[in-house]
């Protein structure tokens, strides 16, 4: 029985999984004695079931074959219609909203980029555990497809540390013999859930042990380990564990800067200790120098301008820095309770260009973070320190350097291929969200924010916060469609579309 289960295709398996887990939240509203909200799931997710089992069988007899390029499609198409599934019960419960902001809602979920339409007053508690979960098992979606669907492929950032062609497979992760694709997802899905489960648990249980509510350190403990910035509170900045709990958070964010801290399912050379890691270096690098930078004109400021005189507002300045510049390089997007202290402290007006940056580096390659990622990063800083030698020594011989094990040979140009590619979608986007009525700034920041799967960045980076619900219908699609394409990347959609799959 089980083996006929994990025998159905990767889409027909995602959705039932969907449909299932509408009945946590059917149980909390019975629980809550919402019963308008609990008829709403437990109907949803039994029509889900029933539907996909209806087709489960019909397709039984049919033979099925199997690739890693169909699975590629099948995460594409999930992407595009789970969170049709996903609405439903949203759209029922909540009741006085229109089905495509509850869409939006939902593929802002799945892909992790925790962009709301709605005030956290106006969702009740369901409403909220249903947002965190979609979030949740996005991550945990993405952390599955980067090792069993990405990687095989040489997509997702993997093209810089392959020796192939990117959509172009090759045999160095069919560990343990097992060449079948799907049965690489079902080996994948079991080392990682454990892992992704404990940890999400760990960290609520440690912010129940700080003071938050179970609610919130619950939805709090999902969103960090998913990067998906979703808060019932609309951020951390109102918890109650204060502190103490943003910097449990921010230890629990360094799973998001390299995929070494978690697995090394997707590394071909010896394993080596996390300091070792280029993408855990340079991300560490960064937060801290970007936090100094900051500290130091944030002390600067305040000496010439302010005057103030707590002694403990250059802590508060400096915390709030680190934690702040951490969660947007991870792509989470929280801001910390002394964020706003940092910038009153010394005068800085409005910082979206420096959260813009932080989000659009990213984080590590095969995490739940977006952005351009530091593996092609890292490529690029060091094909820019062979340029420059070459410069002064124009007949020397390139030598390797500290990290540079993991970069193949062509890893920095199809680093350099991914950058624009990212540049020209950004371009694309400015101009689409600009044709529907959206300012320049509110086109760039609505951009930046979908292609680099940060929804926080929408009211954090922008002068004005922006609203998402009171965007055109055509402009939320667009969002949409920017959301998607951040989350698996332009590369991936040109290997579909070139690949041979359509002609089988």
């Amino acid at each position: 029985m089980r083996a006929r289960l994990f025998d159905q295709p990767l889409l027909i398996l995602l959705i039932g999984m969907a449909g299932l887990s509408m009945y946590l939240p059917a149980a909390h509203a019975t629980v809550l004695q919402s019963h308008a909200e609990a008829r709403a799931f437990f109907y949803a997710g039994t029509l889900t079931l029933t539907i996909v089992t209806l087709v489960a069988i019909a397709m039984a007899a049919q033979p099925r074959r199997r690739s890693s390029m169909r699975n590629l499609a099948a995460l594409v198409a999930a992407y595009l219609l789970l969170p049709l599934i996903l609405a439903v019960p949203f759209h029922e419960a909540i009741g006085t909203t229109s089905y495509l902001n509850s869409y939006v809602e939902m593929v802002s979920s799945l892909t992790t980029t925790g962009a709301s339409l709605f005030e956290p007053g106006r969702l009740s508690d369901t409403l909220h555990l249903w947002r965190g979960m979609v979030g949740w098992m996005g991550g945990f979606l993405i952390w599955v497809a980067a090792s069993a669907i990405l990687a095989p492929l040489n997509l997702g950032g993997f093209e810089v540390t392959a020796m192939a062609e990117p959509g172009q497979g090759e045999t160095r992760f069919n560990q343990g013999g097992l060449a079948d694709p799907q049965q690489r997802i079902i080996r994948v899905t079991r080392q990682l859930l454990p892992i992704y489960t404990g940890l999400t648990l760990a960290l609520w249980i440690l912010l129940l042990v700080l003071g938050d509510p179970p609610l919130v350190a619950l939805m709090h403990g999902m969103s960090v380990l998913a990067t998906s910035g979703i808060s019932p509170l609309g951020g951390v900045e109102g918890a109650a564990s204060g502190v103490p709990g943003e910097a449990v958070i921010a230890l629990f964010l360094m799973f998001g800067l390299s995929r070494l801290t978690f697995s090394s399912d997707t590394i071909t050379t010896a394993r080596r200790g996390i300091q070792h890691d280029p993408e855990f270096r340079l991300g560490m690098t960064i937060a801290l120098g970007v936090t100094i930078i900051l500290f130091i004109r944030h002390y600067l400021a305040s000496f010439q301008v302010s005057g103030e005189t707590d002694p403990f507002a250059p802590l508060y300045a400096l915390w709030g820095s680190l934690f702040t510049i951490l969660s947007f390089l991870t792509t989470n997007g929280f801001e910390s309770v002394h964020w706003d202290a940092a910038r009153s402290w010394s005068g800085l007006g409005t910082s979206g260009i420096i959260l813009m940056g932080l989000a659009m580096m990213g984080g590590g390659v095969a995490t739940t973070a977006g952005g351009v990622k530091l593996l092609r990063v890292w490529a690029l800083y060091l094909h820019g320190l062979r340029e420059m030698d070459r410069l002064v020594h124009p007949s020397s011989i390139g030598h390797s350097r500290s990290g540079s094990s993991r970069i193949a040979r062509k890893g920095a140009f199809f680093a350099w291929i991914f950058f624009m590619f990212f540049a020209i979608s950004l371009m694309v986007l400015i101009l689409g969200f600009a044709a529907l009525g959206s300012s320049f700034e509110q086109s760039m920041v609505l951009a930046v924010a979908a292609l680099t799967t940060t929804g926080p960045l929408i009211s954090a980076s922008a002068e004005v916060p922006i609203s998402l619900i009171g965007l055109a219908d055509g402009a939320k699609l667009l969002f949409c469609a920017g959301m998607v394409l951040g989350r698996l990347e332009l590369l991936a959609f040109i290997s579909l579309l070139t690949s041979g799959f359509w002609r089988d």
